[in-house]
């Protein structure tokens, strides 16, 4: 199978051209795939055309599907496929998911390893999405806020009282599978890769085990600050055909509503399971 490998940036990304994931993918090319993704955090495989059941296929390729928290919110016919949407329920109301940077489901207390998406739709200009890598950012701190956070476990709930934006509400069933609160490391040691890095959300985390509210949201500001610098982000410009794949264990993200609201923005979404961070 003729394809190439190519990164986007020197820290973050990797470009993958001339493969057809519907033709199916040989257990070397997998391999190959996998140690990609572990290595760049965030892959772009191009030119794919999928229906919900081929992007199910194609992503079992890099492990096993995670279940969404909004269940109800699935592609109609297929409730292992959510997607991502500018409209509301209301007509001619638009919502951007993700707009500020979290890492997908922390509150679980085995989040999904990886996140996809896959265009249906898409507005004429922008809509990207900024990665930002959390190994990168950790490497780099200094090693006296290294010795601080090391061994620090935040308390990660469906919605924290503190984030900075709501999310769209659960159905009543919905919330009744959500599991009790992830307690996780602030840092964390990547399985594959061995790398440590930054695991933050501030969108879930609630506390941090031992210490005030007022110091632990001062903590959480002052490294999402630190992390989120220009220098260790790749920025997604969408395509039709980019089915992307992130490592939730390596880089956080966020959505931009920096395009016309009167276009659809429309995205198929899956995520695969993953281990208790450590």
């Amino acid at each position: 199978m003729e394809y190439m490998i190519a990164p986007l940036t020197p820290h973050t990304g990797a470009e993958v051209r001339g493969l057809d994931l519907n033709e199916g993918v040989d257990t070397e090319t997998r391999a190959a795939l996998n140690r990609a993704f572990a290595e760049h955090h965030v892959l772009v495989i191009r030119g794919q055309h999928f229906t919900p059941p081929q992007f199910i296929a194609a992503a079992q390729v890099f492990g096993e599907l995670f279940q969404h928290d909004k269940r109800e919110m699935h592609v109609p016919g297929y409730p292992q496929v959510y997607y991502v949407s500018n409209e509301q329920t209301v007509p001619g109301k638009r919502y951007i998911s993700g707009e500020t940077f979290h890492t997908d489901h922390s509150n679980h207390p085995a989040p999904p390893k990886a996140t996809m998406l896959f265009p249906v739709s898409l507005p004429s200009y922008g809509g990207d999405t900024q990665y930002v890598n959390m190994h990168e950012a950790y490497d780099d701190l200094p090693a006296a806020t290294k010795e601080r956070i090391n061994g620090l476990r935040a308390v990660h709930v469906y919605l924290s009282k503190y984030s900075p934006r709501e999310l769209r509400p659960l159905s009543e069933d919905s919330a009744r599978q959500v599991p009790p609160p992830g307690v996780h490391p602030l840092v964390r040691t990547h399985p594959e890769n061995g790398r440590k890095a930054l695991y933050l959300n501030p969108v879930r985390i609630e506390s941090i085990i031992g210490m005030e509210d007022e110091a632990a949201l001062g903590l959480v500001a002052e490294l999402m600050e630190y992390a989120t610098q220009e220098k260790y982000e790749y920025r997604h410009q969408w395509r039709y055909g980019d089915f992307v794949i992130w490592d939730n264990r390596s880089v956080i993200h966020k959505a931009n509503p920096d395009y016309d609201m009167n276009e659809r923005r429309y995205l198929y979404r899956l995520m695969l399971k993953g281990e208790t961070p450590a």
